[in-house]
């Protein structure tokens, strides 16, 4: 059910085109939340039959035309509504640690040279962040929603410095590994 709070909160910073949001989403909001395209537009048609949003007028034909959208009162009161509901956090789920686990019983063949692939996605990424912080959160820019998004932005360089850390420890751990050692239960 997030995608559609996902767009509420865009649209609500910026009214926009489909093509727009499917832009920004790819430069902000993707980095914690992603969608496809599709279903971003798919998603766009659902909020604006439920009445969460409007197609602005346009002066221009409207066929072949870009609609700018904006949240109505409704949307803005199911986002208000979302925002303030408890919800748990969602159990980790990544295939890499349940690989590891399957490797301490038929072998590591592989596992090292894919944690060295993870581990340069998550340091390019890290360094996507820092990049992102340094330019959009200088120092003096604490509004109290320039502080909301820096914190986002944080659990995003926080988490990606856990995983280079830990993928730093993993790889120092297959090191020492001795060479004869495939993984596997003794039989």
């Amino acid at each position: 059910m997030s995608l559609p709070h996902a767009i509420l909160t865009a649209l609500l910073e910026k009214p926009s085109s489909g093509l727009e949001l499917t832009r920004r989403f790819d430069r902000s909001i993707g980095y914690f939340w992603s969608a496809t395209h599709q279903q971003i537009y798919r998603e766009l048609g659902k909020l604006e039959q439920t009445g969460h949003i409007r197609a602005l007028p346009s002066d221009r034909p409207a066929r072949g035309s870009r609609k700018e959208y904006e949240v109505l009162p409704e949307g803005r009161a199911e986002l208000a509504r979302w925002t303030a509901a408890p919800q748990d956090p969602k159990p980790l789920r990544d295939p890499l640690l349940l690989r590891l686990r399957a490797a301490a019983v038929v072998g590591t063949d592989g596992i090292a040279s894919d944690l060295r692939h993870h581990l340069d996605l998550h340091r390019s990424q890290l360094a996507t962040y820092r990049d992102i912080e340094k330019k959009d959160f200088p120092p003096g820019r604490d509004t109290p929603e320039d502080r909301l998004r820096h914190l986002v932005l944080r659990a995003g360089i926080d988490l990606e410095t856990f995983w280079t850390q830990w993928l730093d420890h993993a790889l120092t751990e297959f090191d020492d590994l001795s060479p004869d050692t495939d993984g596997t239960a003794p039989a």
